[in-house]
C-alpha cells in the first residue's frame, strides 16, 4: 500500500508540473528557431551560419565567432543598433535599431543556444531602487571609486567618452540605459575590456551604474562643461578665446598708440 501510494503521489506531481515544463521547452525551442531564421538572413554573412565567424583568404576577420558570447552580448549589440553593421570596421557606432524587441530576444536566444555565456541582466541586477537612501549614497560612492580607477582612462572622468588608438573611441556613456551599461561591462564590446563577475561583482557593476546616474543630477559647479573633456577643451578655450582676446587687445593698443604719435608729430 505504501508503495502504491508513493507511485500515485509521484504520478500526480509529474502530471501537474510536466506539462508546464514541456510548454516552456517548446517555447524556448520556438524562440531559438525564429532567432536562427533571423540570424541566417541578417547575421550569417559576417558571423557564419552557425556563429563560427568568417575570415577572408588573407586571414582578416570579417565577423568574430559568437559561440559562448551569450544572450547579453546580442541584446547589447542589436538593442543599441550597433549590429548589424553596414561594413566591418574598428568601431561599431550606435545607430537606429534594426530589429524589434521581440526579434532581438529571438536572436539572443539562438546565440545563447550555441554555447554557454552571460545572460541578459534583469532590473534587479542594475537598479538601486530597492535600497534605502543611505545605501544608495554608499553605492554611488563605491561606484565612483570603481569608475575612477578602471574607466576614466577611456571614458573620461564623467563618462563623456574619448579617442582611442587605431581609429577606435570610447563612446559617451552619460544617459545610456542602465541595462546596456551593465551588458557592456559584462561582455566587453569592441575595444572595451570585459569585466566578468569574477573581475567586478554584479553589485560593483550596479554601483558603477548608480554613480553614472548620479552624474546626471549633479550640476556643473565649474561653469560651462565644454563637453567634459577636461584639459583638452579647457586649453582650447583658453588659447582661442582667452589668449586670442589678449593678442587682439594688444594689437589694438599698439595701433592706437601709433596714430597718437603721428598726430603729435604733425602738430
Amino acid at each position: 500500500m505504501v508503495l502504491l501510494l508513493g507511485l500515485l503521489f509521484t504520478g500526480t506531481l509529474y502530471t501537474a508540473f510536466a506539462p508546464a515544463q514541456a510548454e516552456q521547452a517548446e517555447s524556448d525551442a520556438a524562440q531559438v528557431a525564429k532567432g536562427r531564421e533571423l540570424f541566417l538572413v541578417g547575421c550569417s554573412f559576417c558571423h557564419g551560419q552557425n556563429g563560427e565567424g568568417i575570415r577572408t583568404q588573407n586571414g582578416n576577420q570579417i565577423g568574430p565567432p559568437l559561440v559562448g558570447v551569450g544572450a547579453a552580448a546580442v541584446d547589447f549589440q542589436v538593442g543599441t543598433g550597433r549590429m548589424p553593421m553596414a561594413q566591418p570596421g574598428v568601431q561599431a557606432p550606435r545607430k537606429a535599431v534594426a530589429y524589434t524587441e521581440e526579434e532581438t530576444a529571438q536572436l539572443a536566444a539562438f546565440v545563447a543556444s550555441l554555447g554557454p555565456g552571460p545572460a541578459i541582466p534583469t532590473k534587479d541586477d542594475y537598479s538601486i531602487e530597492g535600497l534605502s537612501e543611505e545605501e544608495r549614497q554608499e553605492a554611488v560612492v563605491r561606484g565612483g571609486q570603481i569608475f575612477l580607477t578602471n574607466c576614466t582612462a577611456c571614458h573620461n572622468f564623467e563618462g563623456s567618452g574619448g579617442a582611442m588608438p587605431r581609429g577606435g573611441y570610447a563612446p559617451k556613456i552619460r544617459g545610456v540605459e542602465p541595462k546596456y551599461i551593465y551588458e557592456a561591462m559584462l561582455t566587453g564590446p569592441q575595444a572595451m575590456d570585459s569585466f566578468s563577475n569574477g573581475n567586478l561583482s554584479p553589485e560593483e557593476k550596479r554601483d558603477v551604474i548608480a554613480y553614472l546616474g548620479a552624474l546626471e543630477d549633479q550640476p556643473g559647479y565649474g561653469g560651462f562643461g565644454l563637453g567634459g573633456l577636461g584639459p583638452v577643451s579647457d586649453g582650447l578655450w583658453a588659447w582661442l578665446i582667452g589668449i586670442g582676446s589678449l593678442v587682439g587687445f594688444a594689437v589694438w593698443i599698439a595701433a592706437h598708440t601709433t596714430r597718437s604719435t603721428k598726430k603729435k608729430v604733425a602738430a
